[in-house]
């Protein structure tokens, strides 16, 4: 089977920082469905239920897609070692990422800016395996996911694609 090619997109979302047993909590929602958005050439629109079967057995995240920097966090099935939570649900996939701001600048950083607002959006890096396109006879046709085959990371962004995801950083 060949090797499905992987694509980033990027949201908008509202950042709040958290402690919870001296952890630092960003929440977010890197994926929604049924947003309609400018990937450029085209409009795009991840259809509900495009998460059911996908696999999210080991997602990283990184800030702005930097996969040459540290991860943050990183789930690993949603199991006890895992340090991101992810929850696919009607409304696209929400996320739980624990920072360690203590050891980690990096995470601080990201903290901070969220807190700030200075970052305001997340995204995410997938493989696609069904889709269906509508008026490509035009100038500016829209592909609908209908079915994601893996997520591999998601991450804090200064430019998201998607302008409805959300995050927050409790503290």
């Amino acid at each position: 089977m060949a090797k499905k090619e992987l694509e980033r997109r990027s949201y908008n979302f509202e950042v709040r920082a958290e402690e919870k047993d001296d952890t630092d909590v960003i929440t977010g929602r890197p994926i929604v469905y049924n947003s309609r958005t400018n990937i450029g050439y085209y409009d795009e629109i991840i259809e509900s239920g495009a998460l059911d079967a996908a696999d999210l057995t080991d997602v990283r995240f990184l800030v702005n897609h930097d996969v040459s920097k540290i991860p943050l966090a990183r789930s690993r099935r949603n199991n006890g070692n895992s340090t991101m939570m992810l929850t696919p649900d009607q409304d696209g996939m929400s996320c739980e990422v624990k920072l360690d701001t203590e050891n980690n600048a990096e995470a601080k950083a990201l903290k901070s800016a969220v807190q700030r607002g200075d970052i305001t959006g997340m995204s995410f890096m997938f493989a696609v395996d069904d889709e269906e396109w509508e008026d490509l006879e035009s100038d500016h046709p829209t592909r609908h996911i209908r079915k994601i085959g893996s997520v591999v990371e998601v991450s804090a962004v200064t430019f998201p694609a998607y302008d409805t995801t959300e995050i927050h950083a409790r503290c």
